[in-house]
């Protein structure tokens, strides 16, 4: 008899091993609000900090071009050994080893072509920036996309949860004048179905609710799945043009602005280069006729003249790029302006429809209120007390999904206008 005991104890023991990890993990779920979870996707995430790293390359490209345009120091040491040794009234003319030190200053003067390189490269630098901008705001939406869908999933959960719990007492009222002899075991079953199909639904939904937190968790770089802590309130702009605030639209702003640039440069890649060279040597042991210090000073003058039509291919290539980037801005711009009046008509029409949409909820939870008493009261079948329970179901179900539909118009018009992220 004391085995009984003992096993139920160990079944509870293992029962709360087994149920205990999940509970845990339950608990351990973080929960944000939405401008921290846009700073942290766009702070922390790694395709920010890719970007960031091409900000790095870009700078060293600058100072590798800016480089070129400043003075220069060499040294070096060379070690001749020869043989035979030629000699001259017996003294070696030149010593069998001798070593040559010296050290080489470089000066460009007149670089035009390292000048234009040099500008052309803080652009770059400049295009970096923007393209880093630009991500932000991509994750930015990203981010509000999968707060907003926590938000949205765990509204459908709570309204499938008061399904469920409506349709469980509906249940217990058919099931308990089911065994009371007053009610047919036809209406048991179909709330017994209702209840089932409700419970279904909620699993479901906490599943989605589980899905959207771990993409948030991912955007956050978090290490679990992150929950979404409040409702944002997005204010909808009056007014204001969107090419000032739009990422997007600055970076191919700069993107052509630097392809101009490089076309407007072109004709610089024939102009000549002028340097100076100061070359000090020191010779040990000196020869007969070459003494053991000495200096060297050189102006280089350089200009190409035949590359076999290489500068005026070069040339075509560039103003091909140029022409391809101001047809892309052509496009963002027109599809930007079609993006702000969409968003603003969306603003418009999904207000109204929320309102309605709750109007219709409200009153589908009276018509299950007024059905349920009549059924209770014999006046109607459940027949008619599960189709309110369904139609108020998918009565609440669409509002949530206009609120939804509301939130994201609202904010896509933020996007719209580049008002998001700040």
């Amino acid at each position: 008899m004391s085995s009984v005991p003992g096993a139920a104890v160990r079944g509870c023991l293992l029962l709360c091993l087994l149920v205990w990890p999940a509970i845990a993990s339950a608990q351990a779920v973080e929960r944000i609000t939405f401008d921290e979870a846009i700073r942290r996707a766009t702070t922390n995430n790694p395709t920010v900090q890719q970007a960031a790293a091409g900000i790095l390359r870009a700078e060293a490209l600058l100072a590798q071009v800016t480089s070129r345009t400043r003075p220069s120091l060499d040294a070096s040491v060379a070690l001749d050994v020869i043989d035979p040794v030629t000699s001259f009234d017996g003294t070696n003319i030149t010593p069998r080893a001798q070593s040559a030190t010296s050290a080489t200053f470089r000066a460009p003067i007149w670089t035009p072509l390292a000048w234009a390189q040099r500008v052309q490269a803080a652009d770059q630098l400049l295009v970096a920036q923007s393209t880093v901008a630009d991500i932000r705001r991509q994750l930015a939406i990203a981010t509000a996309d999968a707060y907003l869908a926590i938000i949205v999933q765990r509204r459908r959960l709570e309204l499938n949860e008061r399904a469920r719990d409506t349709a469980r007492a509906h249940f217990d009222y058919a099931n308990q004048r089911f065994e009371g002899g007053l009610g047919s075991r036809l209406n048991m079953l179909r709330a017994q179905q209702e209840l089932s199909s409700d419970e279904a639904r909620v699993e479901d939904a906490q599943l989605a609710i589980r899905r959207a937190q771990e993409a948030l968790g991912v955007l956050v770089v978090a290490d679990g799945p992150v929950d979404a802590s409040a409702e944002p309130v997005f204010d909808v702009p009056q007014d204001g043009s969107p090419f000032d605030f739009r990422t997007d639209l600055r970076l191919i702003a700069a993107r052509q602005s630097a392809a101009e640039r490089v076309l407007a440069d072109s004709w610089k890649d024939r102009l000549p280069s002028l340097t100076a060279l100061f070359t000090p040597v020191y010779t040990a042991p000196s020869g007969l006729f070459a003494p053991s210090r000495s200096l060297r000073g050189t102006v280089l003058f350089s200009v190409s003249l035949f590359d076999s039509g290489l500068r005026a291919a070069q040339m075509r290539e560039r103003s091909a790029l140029l022409d391809s980037v101001r047809a892309e801005r052509a496009g963002l711009e027109r599809q930007v302006t079609s993006e702000v009046r969409t968003a603003r008509e969306a603003v418009r029409l999904t207000e109204r429809a929320a309102e309605r949409a709750r109007a219709a909820a409200s009153q589908s939870d009276e018509v299950l209120r007024i059905t349920d008493i009549a059924f209770r009261e014999g006046a109607t079948t459940n027949i008619e007390v599960i189709d309110a329970q369904r139609r108020a179901r998918d009565a609440a179900t669409t509002t949530a999904i206009a609120e939804d539909a509301l939130r994201r118009a609202r904010l896509e018009l933020l996007v719209a206008t580049g008002r998001f992220p700040q």
